[in-house]
Formats: structure tokens, sequence, C-alpha cells
């Protein structure tokens, strides 16, 4: 199991991310202090104490079935994350925001090209089982296209959300240099 803090940690990033996409997309906003650069389809953030750093998507594409039935949803944000946390074994964690409660003791599915991993679940949060298969999602991020991420909320709806990987390599290699991995 994963430490508490970084736990928390996901949180904030994902509040971070939202402030600083809604700033950087707004119409003469500028971005928040905490994102640092972006690579294609990726960001890139800095903790406050820039020993925490982070590298993050929005999907391309998210469809919701309930009885196999296209449905429409409501849900809060959703984020495909990796997160390096010095002074941990969480150098490269690999974590999804769902945005919804998923259903108690369910699992993720993350498919990668022909690489298909579980990630355990955890309120509206999901993560790879170790750091060895970070590590394992890690490269296989590096060498896809896309990732496809299905998960079934509290409800019984089941969720699948596509990411681009393109930009990945180039800001995960950014993001781990400035916490020093």
């Amino acid at each position: 199991m994963m430490h508490k803090t970084v736990r928390h940690g996901v949180r904030y990033a994902a509040a971070i991310f939202f402030a600083g996409f809604c700033a950087a997309t707004s119409v003469g906003a500028q971005e928040t202090s905490n994102r640092v650069g972006a690579q294609s389809d990726w960001s890139i953030f800095e903790g406050d104490n820039r020993e925490q750093c982070w590298v993050v998507s929005v999907p391309t594409e998210s469809i919701a079935r309930r009885g196999g039935n296209v449905v429409a949803v409501r849900r809060g944000d959703i984020l495909l994350f990796v997160s390096f946390w010095p002074g941990t074994e969480q150098m490269g964690e690999v974590s999804f925001l769902g945005g919804y409660p998923f259903k108690e003791g369910s699992t993720v599915k993350l498919k990668i090209g022909d690489s298909e991993f579980q990630l355990f679940t955890d309120g509206e949060t999901a993560w790879a089982n170790s750091p060895e298969e970070d590590r394992r999602i890690a490269a296989a991020m590096k060498r896809g296209a896309q990732a496809t991420v299905v998960g079934v909320s509290q409800r019984g709806t089941e969720t699948t959300d596509r990411f681009s990987l393109m930009g990945f390599t180039a800001a995960v290699e950014d993001a781990a240099k400035r916490c020093g991995s």
C-alpha cells in the first residue's frame, strides 16, 4: 500500500493542475507558477517545495456504459498522472483519478498497446501495486501511442477513458530531472 502523503499529493496535484489548466485556457489569463512545462498532450508540474514533480494529462475520449448502453454521466476531474516523490520508493508513481468513487474492492484496467495492468482503487483514485509495476507501466507508456483506462463506479457504470501518450516520454524525463531521480 502506498504512503498516505503520496495519496494526498495526488489530490493536491489535481487541484494545482486544474488551476493551471483553467488559467492556461482562459483568454488573456496566465498559467500558475506550478506548471513548468508541457510536451504535446502532457503537462509538467512542480510542487511548491520543488521536490515533488508530476506529469499529467486529460483524456481525449471518455465513454460511460450502464447495462451495455452508452449513458451520459457527470464526473469530476479525470486525470492520468506519473508523480515523483523524492526520498520515497515512489519515483515515477502511476495513478489515475477517475472522477467518481470506484466500486468497493474493484480494480481498474490500464491497457497500453499489448500490455495490460490492474490498478487497485481507493475512493476516486487508482494506483499500481508496487514501484516495480509503476516502472513497467511507465516503460509501456513510453513505447505506446495511447493508454486506455477502464473502471467501474459504485453505481455500476463502466467508464472507458483514452489518453494520448504523445509527449509523454519528454514530459516524464523532464519531471524526473527536476526531482533528481
